[in-house]
């Protein structure tokens, strides 16, 4: 069932501008699938898709594709550019984005594979991120913070 509903998911984000889960999630209904926010959530970040700007300014879901060079300079990119501010609270770092782009940014922290992040959760405009403790997430805000302003 997950094969084809992924599957399904390639099929509806390269036929049509789908610009939030919930989309997404009402599309695969309409295609027969039963799925919840949470199952789509998983889904798009077991695929890696990410959102992209459609000539019409707005956002919409892609496959990231390219070599693994490429894909981690496409997501620094795209956390470059998306992130508003961050900051945390004990071992708790909060990451605003702009609009719609905190999925995008939840897979670059996740594909930074930085081992003191326990785990994320990603919204529409918030990803928060647990780390062991509140020393850590000082230092990983400061490296965070160093990415963005780093320029090519």
């Amino acid at each position: 069932m997950k094969i084809a509903r992924h599957a399904k998911i390639l099929e509806l984000i390269e036929n049509n501008d789908i610009e939030t889960q919930d989309e997404l999630a009402q599309k695969l209904c309409e295609e027969g699938f039963v799925v919840t926010q949470a199952t789509v959530s998983r889904d798009i970040r077991e695929m890696k898709l990410t959102k992209i700007a459609t000539e019409r300014g707005r956002q919409k879901y892609a496959v990231i594709t390219g070599s693994d060079t490429e894909i981690t300079e496409r997501l620094t990119r795209v956390f470059r550019e998306a992130v508003v501010k961050m900051d945390y609270a004990q071992n708790m770092i909060v990451i605003k984005t702009l609009e719609g782009m905190g999925m995008a940014v939840g897979v670059a922290i996740d594909n930074m594979q930085n081992t003191e992040i326990l785990g994320s959760i990603a919204g529409d405009d918030t990803v928060f991120c647990v780390v062991r403790s509140h020393n850590q997430a000082a230092v990983i805000v400061e490296k965070l913070y160093r990415i963005i302003h780093t320029t090519k």
